[in-house]
């Protein structure tokens, strides 16, 4: 059963007698862990009777409210609409709730909605690697870091922070390296860097104008920006504060500096939009390049005249080039396609048919507000 069919059998009336509970908890600025945990002892007096003491018992205090006293499900809905902040905090209560907050399927939701759009297949290889051979004191070593990681770190429970709850001769246990919360703290944590391209690179520039280029990303949580590092890693060309919107996920597991194998030229037909990768020489890596397929030069574009589609040369156009200008337009051949330019032009590479609209739309977002000479 989904989470909002879980949550709806509870009733309005539960969640909103929950809800004002729970405020009025935090109102009075109680800790968390006096929230949750039940006393593990009474208190014990000691009363002078003559010579003898007796040790008496108090009459047991009115226990205070706990979470681990809701049924598992009501449990169970409430851990799934706190935010990660939220479930770092609550795993610092207790052995019980460490537990259950550190579930993949807790922290599966939050690393695709965050994540999901710029982590492909190569980011969470390299990231699974990265989390298996780092130390985590390393990881971790950021105590005058602010905002969200700084809490994450101030309420970090599965190494050297033991609720009271757990009897001391119990040994905590760290965080699996291999858990989705490992891979999600290490991600928000910008203390590596992982692979994904990039729109418009270096600020928007001109010559980048509606390309998408490989670079290594790291994240700074306090700005919620990252920083790139474009190929050949030798001309350490950065690029500071690049929002999300410029991300995306490499769509191919085509290195930067390997030709495409493509597989759609017979295909091609005017109105089409592709991605093609482009160089400028030999000694750089390629780039995606936003074009459109056009007509052959003697075509007028009347669809039921048009025979362009049975042609061995394709024209692809970049439209963000004013007619003329030397870039507008390229043709490759169809049946012999293979790497085509020469040092003035640059070198076209492997082509990739656009199929979805959100492909396209993205795209035609990124145009740049005049055409470029």
């Amino acid at each position: 059963m989904s989470t909002e069919g879980r949550m709806s059998l509870l009733g309005p009336r539960f969640w909103g007698d929950f809800s004002s509970f729970f405020v009025s908890w935090f109102n009075k600025g109680r800790l968390v862990v006096s929230l949750f945990q039940v006393p593990m002892k009474m208190p014990l007096k000691k009363v002078s009777l003559g010579s003898r003491v007796q040790e008496i018992v108090e009459e047991e205090e009115e226990e205070e409210p706990s979470l681990l006293d809701l049924p598992e499900l009501a449990l169970e809905c409430i851990l799934e609409r706190l935010s990660p902040a939220g479930l770092c905090s609550m795993a610092g209560v207790c052995s019980s709730l460490r537990d259950r907050c550190r579930s993949d399927h807790l922290w599966e939701r939050h690393l695709t909605q965050k994540w999901g759009r710029v982590i492909g297949e190569s980011a969470h290889k390299k990231l699974q690697w990265h989390i298996a051979s780092s130390r985590r004191p390393s990881l971790l070593d950021r105590r005058n870091q602010k905002g969200f990681i700084g809490s994450l770190i101030s309420t970090w429970p599965f190494c050297w922070f033991k609720p009271k709850c757990e009897s001391r001769r119990k040994p905590t246990t760290c965080l699996p390296v291999d858990s989705i919360m490992a891979l999600y703290l290490s991600l928000e944590s910008g203390k590596f860097s992982f692979p994904a391209q990039v729109y418009n690179r270096e600020n928007g520039h001109v010559g980048f104008m509606l390309s998408c280029y490989d670079a290594q990303l790291s994240y700074d949580s306090k700005t919620d920006t990252f920083q790139a590092r474009y190929p050949p890693f030798a001309r350490q060309t950065i690029e500071q504060s690049i929002h999300w919107e410029r991300l995306r996920a490499p769509p191919v597991d085509t290195p930067a500096h390997v030709l495409h194998a493509t597989d759609c030229l017979n295909d091609l037909k005017p109105g089409d939009h592709i991605e093609i990768q482009w160089r400028r020489s030999k000694e750089f890596h390629y780039g995606w390049w936003y074009a459109v397929v056009g007509h052959q030069e003697l075509c007028d574009g009347n669809e039921n005249r048009c025979r362009c589609q049975h042609n061995d040369a394709v024209v692809l156009e970049f439209r963000q080039y004013t007619p003329g200008s030397r870039w507008r337009q390229t043709m490759i051949s169809r049946k012999d396609h293979r790497e085509e330019g020469n040092e003035a032009d640059g070198f076209y590479g492997g082509i990739r048919k656009l199929y979805k609209a959100e492909e396209i739309s993205k795209w035609k977002q990124l145009w740049p507000n005049q055409i470029i000479d």
